[in-house]
């Protein structure tokens, strides 16, 4: 059986991946597709325990080493137990961040660099990489905006405390921003950049046209 294909979205929280990727999925069901939706942090029993930890604005003190090993130990779980599995039986994986955004908040944001990161992906991931990856970027105000929002709406209606980060200082959202610029402009043949306040129906014609091209390029070659 061919292998699946696999898609990352990636951006700031308040960038519009959850309400992209859920459109994204519905566009594959109407063409045949059966794709496996996931998320990180999260996703599996265990990755859901180690984000309601890493989220949580109540996990203080949390050293920045530690936290970058979280979201691997994370990302391991969910390769074994949804992305590996899935991808071998030929579906499409629609993944909610990957390791662009542990290069992105803890190599940016934390300072950490991006070495570390990359060379623990290779050593924890056994280096599985996206095919394709949608990289959601408006301006660090708009993004900023709505995913406080977001949460403090969240926090309303379920209950549930997972601001940590939003309360970081505009200058680590900053390097994490620029981070992501930076792996746009690394690895131009994975990374779709999608960028600029753009609406819901622009950034999802986009994201159309990008995935229908390249997955028929990937089907051309697995044809030929």
């Amino acid at each position: 059986m061919p292998r699946g294909y696999f898609i990352t979205l990636e951006g700031l929280d308040g960038s519009g991946k959850t309400t992209q990727i859920n459109r994204l999925a519905a566009w594959l069901r109407t063409r045949g597709a059966v794709p496996v939706v996931t998320r990180q942090p999260g996703g599996t029993a265990i990755g859901d325990r180690i984000r309601g930890l890493v989220l949580d604005s109540r996990s203080t003190g949390l050293a920045p080493m530690a936290e970058m090993a979280l979201m691997f130990a994370d990302r391991a779980q969910a390769i074994a137990e949804v992305i590996e599995p899935a991808l071998a039986a030929g579906k499409v994986v629609l993944c909610d961040r990957f390791t662009d955004s542990t290069e992105a908040y803890q190599g940016g944001g934390r300072e950490l660099g991006s070495e570390v990161v990359l060379e623990l992906h290779r050593l924890v991931c056994s280096n599985i990489r996206p095919d394709l990856t949608l990289l959601l970027l408006p301006s660090l105000e708009a993004s900023l905006e709505r995913a406080r929002r977001r949460n403090q709406r969240t926090s309303e209606e379920r209950g549930l405390d997972e601001d940590r980060f939003e309360r970081e200082q505009d200058g680590f959202y900053r390097r994490v921003w620029e981070k992501y610029r930076e792996i746009a402009a690394r690895e131009p043949g994975r990374v779709v950049l999608i960028e600029g306040d753009l609406s819901i129906e622009e950034v999802y014609r986009q994201i159309i046209a990008a995935v229908a091209e390249r997955m028929h390029e990937e089907a051309a070659l697995k044809e030929g």
